[in-house]
């Protein structure tokens, strides 16, 4: 393309950046709260609706049972009938092992198996979700409650405020799916939980040292030196029985999944074997008394379902500052997790979950909870693997897995009585191990060493630290990338693509030619008062080295500065500030800015600031082509001095 095309281009073109006409304040808010807080629009359903049928729909927006159940099939409740039964072999020996993590009775890891997934179940929206009780959240009740209130010495108190901090947290996570904020859950990164997932399974399981060598007395600190410090203390204390019976157990149960992952169809092995393990290390107590040669046993649970405990809750009590904390901590990470493995499985089945339903139904499950004695639950991995591998159709799956524990609490309790307590740390090591991703922390090496530092950082905070100081460190370092991210935005300078009219960054395309005379930049980034100086920095950076290149070479003199705009979705005041002053400083060095591809956004507000009329508006383009264009035709017309080969052989090629 000749002069005489871009003389067409410049000055025939109709095609001018447009100003967007002006809205009132209050619309902007709405359209922008509205983006915030409803981007899946959940309000579109109920547009052009009777009043009848927008109360079935609110109905069964709150109560996903009432749209798929007048679907359900027999054939829907024979899948769901095996799930059940499967996944409560393997919540009922895990509620009984989580409780006893969480220093709580262990009747109540089974009344926290019934009444929570039958909630569940009428307001959750994934099909998969297996619901019950988990090893972090009982890690991480243990190690907050426990440093205000010894479980040993005041067990009511402690169990009060462990029924405070579940309602708080139930009423925390219902309050961020009801005000729809849960996009603050999304500050937890991958990086964070896979980190910190694995810290805290590291800790519980050194925490089952205790069970595993039969110790009467252990520290309730839950760092690596404390609780290393606290076993090899007591070397004279270990009872050699619990070891081996322990040692035997946890192999039996990791053979057990290495066989249900080398061959998926043989899942239930792996779901069998806790129940299995109980059932063994029950009847090998019974028979040889072990319990006398100090193997300790789980000894009475009381029959019946769930007491109503709402009188037990906490809140007049000098430590409900505590219980709070303990409630929120525990429900954002109780949130993560449930949010994440629903998600993952909803995924492989191809249907969708509301992340704001699913905290509305996590919080009201645990609010119920708390009023029938259940602490925390969420939805665990291993136990939602398993009903996803057993075939489950639909959250029946939790009601079965409901009953089937209620028939326990009814009958079949005094049948736990001799269950080895090393039995039931062999189960909860053998969980936790699962938790141990490796293969996601080298993943994550491989393509982000940051995210690497992120998951290191919150394992060893976890491990040497406590629970809350490595879920800090992991959080604060997240947010840390995310400023970095907004203060340091990235600019880049853009060359053409040869025999096109296609600018992309000089690094990415070795290939790409510099427009002689001109310095493309495009910003990576919002504009905000966070970045504003770096930018102006970091833009007369690239003019000074630009120029000093083309001194230095004999080109041509820098004549001309486009900024492609295409990525700034937003500008503010401060932000126009720095324009102002950049393009002062470029008069000043008799140099031309050029604005290319802003948004309306951002030239809404460079017109409400006068900049536009500043600068002018034909120096503002549709795309960097154009601007390119107009500057090499500025550079042929009024300066018509001989030109370098260069700028000759650049002028053909375009």
């Amino acid at each position: 393309m000749g002069n005489a095309d871009y003389v067409n281009d410049t000055e025939n073109s109709t095609h001018r950046v447009a100003i967007p006409p002006p809205q009132p304040f209050l619309k902007s808010l709405n359209n922008a709260l509205k983006e915030t807080l409803f981007p899946d629009d959940p309000l579109r359903q109920f547009k052009n609706q009777p009043p009848a049928r927008k109360l079935v729909l609110f109905l069964q927006y709150i109560f996903p049972i009432l749209e798929w159940g007048p679907r359900y099939t027999f054939n829907f409740f024979k899948s769901d009938l095996i799930s059940g039964i499967t996944i409560a072999s393997l919540a009922i020996p895990q509620g009984i092992s989580y409780a006893k993590l969480a220093n709580l009775p262990p009747i109540l890891g089974l009344y926290s198996s019934f009444v929570p997934p039958l909630v569940y179940a009428i307001m959750g929206s994934s099909r998969d979700l297996a619901v019950g009780t988990v090893a972090v959240a009982s890690l991480l009740t243990a190690s907050m409650l426990g440093r205000e209130v010894n479980a040993s010495e005041n067990p009511a108190l402690y169990l009060h405020l462990a029924f405070t901090a579940t309602f708080f947290a139930g009423v925390f996570q219902a309050a961020l799916g009801i005000v729809r904020l849960g996009f603050i859950v999304d500050f937890l990164s991958h990086a964070t939980i896979v980190g910190f997932m694995a810290g805290a399974a590291t800790v519980v399981c050194l925490q089952q040292l205790k069970g595993m060598l039969g110790l009467d007395h252990f520290t309730h600190e839950t760092d690596v030196i404390s609780v290393l410090r606290s076993v090899f203390s007591q070397t004279h204390q270990w009872r050699w029985e619990s070891a081996v019976l322990g040692c035997c157990f946890l192999f039996y149960l990791l053979l057990a999944r290495f066989f249900s992952k080398r061959k998926p169809k043989l899942f239930w092995i792996s779901a069998m074997a806790p129940l299995t393990s109980v059932i063994l290390g029950s009847l090998l107590v019974y028979l040889t008394h072990a319990e006398k040669h100090g193997v300790q046993v789980v000894g009475h649970l009381k029959k019946g379902l769930n007491p109503p405990s709402i009188m037990d809750l906490a809140f007049g009590s000098s430590h409900l500052s505590t219980a709070i904390k303990t409630g929120i901590v525990t429900g954002v990470i109780a949130l993560a997790e449930g949010i994440a493995v629903g998600r993952s499985f909803a995924m492989f089945k191809n249907y969708h979950i509301d992340g704001n339903k699913e905290m509305i139904a996590f919080g009201m499950m645990n609010i119920v909870g708390s009023c029938t004695s259940c602490y925390l639950t969420t939805g665990p991995f291993s136990r939602s693997a398993v009903n996803f591998n057993a075939g489950c159709k639909t959250a029946v799956s939790n009601i079965v897995m409901a009953f089937a524990v209620m028939l326990t609490l009814l009958f079949l309790t005094p049948l736990f009585h001799y269950t080895p307590i090393v039995v039931l740390a062999s189960i909860i090591i053998a969980a936790m191990l699962g938790l141990i991703d490796y293969e996601a922390a080298i993943h994550l090496w491989q393509v982000d060493k940051f995210d690497f530092f992120v998951c290191i950082s919150a394992y060893v905070g976890v491990v040497f630290g406590s629970v809350e100081i490595g879920l800090v460190i992991a959080v604060a370092l997240s947010l840390l990338r995310v400023l970095l991210f907004v203060a340091r935005p990235r600019t880049l300078v853009l060359g053409n693509i040869p025999d096109t009219k296609i600018y992309r960054n000089v690094d990415q395309y070795p290939n790409t030619k510099n427009v002689p005379g001109v310095l493309i930049l495009e910003i990576d980034a919002p504009i905000y008062f966070a970045n504003s100086s770096y930018l102006r920095e970091r833009l007369s950076r690239w003019i000074d080295e630009e120029e000093d290149k083309l001194r230095s070479s004999g080109e041509s003199n820098l004549q001309y500065i486009i900024l492609d705009l295409s990525a700034v979705g937003n500008i503010d005041t401060s932000g126009i500030s720095m324009l102002q002053e950049l393009k002062q400083n470029m008069d000043r060095r008799g140099l031309k800015l050029a604005l290319a591809n802003p948004g309306a956004e951002v030239m809404k507000k460079l017109n409400k600031a006068k900049f536009v009329e500043t600068l002018g508006q034909e120096w503002i383009f549709l795309t960097v082509g154009e601007a390119v264009g107009a500057c090499n035709f500025m550079l042929h017309t009024c300066k018509p001095k001989p030109t370098t080969d260069e700028t000759e052989k650049w002028s053909n090629n375009v």
